[in-house]
């Protein structure tokens, strides 16, 4: 499936029905009175959050969504059906603005809550209801208000506990794949993750969710590689894993230029709680690994990791390290 996590949509929630101006009709009955009953209310569109979406693309091919109209109301005092609720599912972590696409309308944190985006329109009144001591046959009747309708944007900010970040082809959806339940893209070359992934990780009877980011480049704060559209799905993020290729020549820099990335994106992203893990231990002697680590981490404050993916072993330190990350 395509991702996509910013969309235009339109929402028209049902007119209400309109009320009957209906008089009795019935043998023997000369003089039958009032009995028009009254119209049903519109349909509301509702918004609702899932977990088990994490794309808008839905809504790329159908931006029109309509709720149905009450019914009329009839003779014999009957009122309108109302209309049906048209419930709009997105994922969790999904933004409504407003058609300027600035002013942000509701926010979904939690998975089931609704939000009701337009509300259906009023049933309007029988004449039944204009029955009086001083006017038993009325004529007046009233028709449904209008449904209200909008214009609006759905944004998608990815809600997860732990957000890999590194540069491309660090091993991030390889990390992914093993700990989780997800399957995304692997290959050996820059640039197989186009889109951010999820995925669930369970580890001592704890649940947690992580988010696979594509990897970012330098400039990634301005938009270079599609930079902005991927640093806004680590901001709601609890903590970082941030990942490192072991046999990069200047590991230095290669921590630097992510975390530059996110400093210059928001000082808050940059601030985070973060584990730095060197991947790819399986392609180097211990030795060597050794020394790697204790000349890297005299130049930062994170926790540091190592991994390798094809050991079992390597993976559950991760787990399980991460498990505490996510609290």
């Amino acid at each position: 499936m395509k991702f996509l996590d910013q969309v235009k949509i339109y929402v028209k929630a049902g007119n209400g029905g309109d009320g009957s101006p209906s008089f009795r009709r019935e043998k023997f009955i000369e003089y039958g009175g009032p009995d028009g009953g009254d119209g049903g209310s519109g349909g509301s569109v509702i918004l609702k959050a899932e977990r088990n979406l994490n794309t808008l693309i839905d809504y790329r091919y159908q931006q029109h969504h309509k709720a149905k109209r009450g019914d009329n109301g009839s003779g014999q005092k009957r009122t309108g059906k109302s209309g049906d609720d048209l419930i709009l599912k997105v994922p969790l972590g999904t933004q409504v603005f407003e058609e300027d696409n600035k002013t942000l309308i509701y926010d979904f944190v939690k998975v089931g809550e609704r939000f009701i985006v337009a509300s259906g329109g009023k049933g309007g009144l029988g004449n039944i209801r204009f029955k009086s001591s001083t006017n038993r046959a009325p004529k007046k009747f009233t028709k449904g208000t209008l449904g209200e309708e909008f214009v609006i944007w759905l944004q998608l900010k990815t809600i997860a506990d732990i957000g890999i970040i590194g540069l491309p082809n660090a091993g991030k959806s390889s990390l992914l794949a093993a700990i989780t339940n997800a399957n995304p893209k692997i290959a050996n070359y820059q640039f197989t993750t186009l889109n951010p992934n999820l995925g669930v990780a369970n580890y001592d009877n704890k649940e947690i969710t992580i988010a696979d980011i594509p990897g970012l480049v330098e400039g990634a704060h301005k938009g270079t590689g599609l930079g902005i559209q991927f640093l806004k799905h680590i901001e709601r993020c609890k903590s970082l894993l941030h990942m490192i290729d072991i046999t990069d020549k200047d590991l230095r820099k290669s921590y630097k230029q992510i975390k530059n990335e996110l400093k210059n994106y928001s000082s808050k992203i940059s601030k985070k709680k973060e584990l730095v893990v060197l991947n790819k231990t399986d392609l180097i002697d211990d030795n060597e690994i050794k020394k790697i680590i204790k000349d890297f981490s005299k130049y930062i404050k994170s926790e540091v990791m190592t991994l390798t993916t094809f050991e079992k072993k390597s993976v559950s330190k991760i787990k399980a390290k991460l498990i505490s990350y996510a609290s």
